[in-house]
């Protein structure tokens, strides 16, 4: 159940890369599968549109969460660009005992961008949409743990299969720790902890949103996210927040209390953007 995590600006490769390797697998009788992010919706509408865009995150980070449990090798085809991102995939395969490599598609937007234009039209991406995904793109970088051990796939260069795949098979996963292997919680506790430690979140937002501006960025108590103002907030606004994040958390119980703070962060994070 290896994890392939590929990542690249548009037009860099990356399927051709997912193609070769899912090629090179099979030959050798491993099973393996492609996750992509292929989508109903036109590049340009979907890579637009925060929500849309987000979704379809959610959705990738759900498959690989799903088939990992399995003997397959996953193999995740998407632009990958955000570490934040890259960081939660690397959680998930090492909660699962999983190795995991992270390839980059290397190219110069400039070439990337001339491949684009060689895609039929409703493939292509407009030039706004491009440079802003090539501006927001955050390359994996080898000193990360959740981007290590990382291999670059360069434009015009025999792609490095075989050292992916020597990779996946010849080292031992790293061992789950705290922060990925769920601590067992108590369903007498779970209420109590969980109204406890959203509220403390809510609490403390608006307390630090007096002192703050528009554009402020605070760290919250028990979580290593940080928050933005990205305008002022109601108590009642955080307070409905906190209702529905609870009402949701009750039929999907959290097995570590100590994650509901980040976990709540990141719904509001979402809900309010």
């Amino acid at each position: 159940m290896p994890l392939v995590v590929i990542s690249g600006i548009p037009c860099s490769g990356k399927t051709y890369f997912a193609n070769r390797l899912a090629a090179a697998l099979t030959k050798q009788g491993k099973e393996c599968i492609i996750v992509s992010e292929t989508n109903q919706y036109p590049k340009d509408v979907l890579f637009s549109d925060t929500r849309l865009e987000k979704d379809l995150r959610g959705f990738i980070k759900s498959e690989v969460q799903r088939l990992l449990t399995s003997d397959l090798v996953v193999i995740v085809d998407s632009k990958n660009y955000i570490k934040g991102y890259r960081y939660e995939l690397y959680c998930i395969s090492k909660s699962v005992g999983s190795t995991q490599v992270t390839v980059h598609c290397d190219i110069l937007p400039e070439d990337a961008w001339k491949r684009n234009l060689q895609l039929p039209l409703s493939d292509q991406y407009s030039k706004s949409v491009f440079d802003a995904l090539v501006f927001r793109y955050e390359a994996p970088d080898s000193r990360n743990r959740w981007d290590s051990p990382l291999f670059t796939a360069r434009s015009g260069e025999e792609p490095p299969v075989d050292d992916v795949i020597i990779s996946l098979y010849g080292r031992k996963p790293p061992p789950p720790n705290q922060s990925t292997q769920s601590q067992p919680l108590s369903a007498t506790n779970f209420l109590y902890e969980l109204d406890q430690a959203t509220q403390k979140v809510v609490s403390h937002i608006l307390e630090m949103q007096k002192v703050v501006g528009q554009g402020s960025k605070i760290q919250v108590p028990g979580s290593n996210e940080t928050f933005t103002f990205a305008r002022m907030y109601t108590t009642a606004e955080l307070s409905r927040l906190k209702r529905q994040f609870i009402s949701y958390t009750k039929s999907h119980p959290l097995q570590d209390a100590s994650k509901i703070p980040t976990l709540f962060l990141s719904y509001l994070k979402q809900t309010l953007a």
